[in-house]
């Protein structure tokens, strides 16, 4: 077998993956929902983007540049009056859609108008749009698109690589073997889902020694299923699925300065209905928290040092290369002003005319 034969080559760098200038346009977590009560408003740094977010009377989630279109004042240090946010500097008045609704001075307000983002909530979180129409979905797990889960948080992460080089390690199949002793062969099916999303799937049985199976074992008679879905290149759900049980575990993550990656994993199951429903929920949220402590330990100490550079890839290697292919043809964002990378024509353009295009209004 080529290795190269993905439309991937080693000696051609990627334009898109591990490049802590670019990210893809998608949707990306904010905070939790839990963290941002009615009438709340917060500062927020996304991608090198410095927004407000807040909460108004009909309990929404709205999300707006930083900084107050008068002079600059900061917008998180203003009120939330019903629905909408008013500046604390010259108490300038903005609505969810950005439109400044009042200024006190003037019997009419400017017609000025804030950007906005295109926000939800789902799976507990909050989280943003970072073009101007959602052309996708917010990440979910396939099977269970339109299912009520039970969900908990695991411990907020900070690691010290881009966030593509996080997501390849739930396919890389080597380190399943020599990091987490599974010993048995980790051979995974791709399938495009979507043009930002993919899936990677294998099914084995494994073998009785490795820990995960000793965990797991009680739950299964037949074979088990490993599926992974990336979504925009920095979003993975991790499903394990068995005979009787059945755990989701979703890496959200973000690009941060440096190159690096913050994540607030979460862990979810279908609700159940009842008291026993609720406790059988209870438990199998633990034993998921008990299963990615596992995983996550062996490798965590590899984030905090690789300095990913795939020069030689091999047989093995084959799922990481479609997934870097993958994340290469999908639309790409400068991190800090969510710009859409221009093309070398557009970039040779005089800096005069460039700055003119930088002053239309959103």
């Amino acid at each position: 077998m080529n290795v190269n034969s993905q439309n991937f080559s080693s000696n051609r760098k990627p334009k898109n993956f591990n490049n802590p200038e670019r990210f893809i346009e998608g949707w990306y977590w904010v905070i939790t929902s839990q963290n941002l009560r009615v009438g709340e408003v917060k500062p927020v740094t996304i991608l090198g983007r410095k927004l407000v977010i807040y909460r108004g009377k009909d309990k929404r989630a709205v999300t707006l540049d930083a900084y107050c279109p008068h002079m600059g004042a900061h917008l998180a240090e203003g009120k939330v009056e019903g629905n909408e946010l008013r500046c604390f500097f010259h108490h300038w008045k903005f609505d969810s859609e950005g439109i400044c609704v009042d200024i006190p001075c003037l019997d009419e307000p400017l017609p000025i108008k804030l950007k906005t983002w295109p926000t939800a909530e789902k799976y507990g979180m909050i989280w943003v749009w970072t073009g101007e129409i959602p052309q996708q979905p917010i990440p979910f797990v396939p099977e269970w698109e339109e299912k009520d889960c039970d969900i908990t948080f695991g411990p907020r992460l900070l690691l010290k690589c881009h966030p593509n080089v996080v997501m390849i390690n739930a396919i890389d199949a080597q380190h399943f073997n020599t990091v987490h002793k599974l010993s048995s062969e980790v051979v995974f099916e791709k399938q495009e889902l979507e043009q930002n999303a993919i899936i990677f799937r294998n099914s084995t049985r494994g073998k009785n020694q490795s820990f995960f199976i000793k965990v797991i074992h009680p739950f299964y008679k037949n074979t088990v299923t490993y599926t992974i879905c990336y979504w925009y290149g920095s979003t993975a759900i991790l499903t394990i699925n068995s005979d009787y049980l059945h755990l989701n575990i979703m890496f959200p993550l973000r690009l941060i300065k440096g190159g690096k990656s913050e994540s607030q994993p979460l862990l979810m199951i279908k609700k159940r209905k009842g008291l026993l429903g609720w406790l059988y929920n209870q438990f199998v949220l633990l034993l998921t928290k008990i299963v990615g402590q596992y995983f996550f330990v062996g490798d965590s100490k590899i984030f905090q040092t690789i300095r990913f550079d795939l020069k030689t890839p091999i047989k093995a290697d084959q799922s990481i290369m479609q997934l870097i292919t993958h994340v290469e043809r999908q639309k790409p964002l400068m991190w800090g002003t969510w710009q859409e990378v221009r093309s070398q024509q557009a970039e040779s353009k005089p800096k005069r005319e460039r700055w003119q295009d930088n002053m239309v209004n959103d």
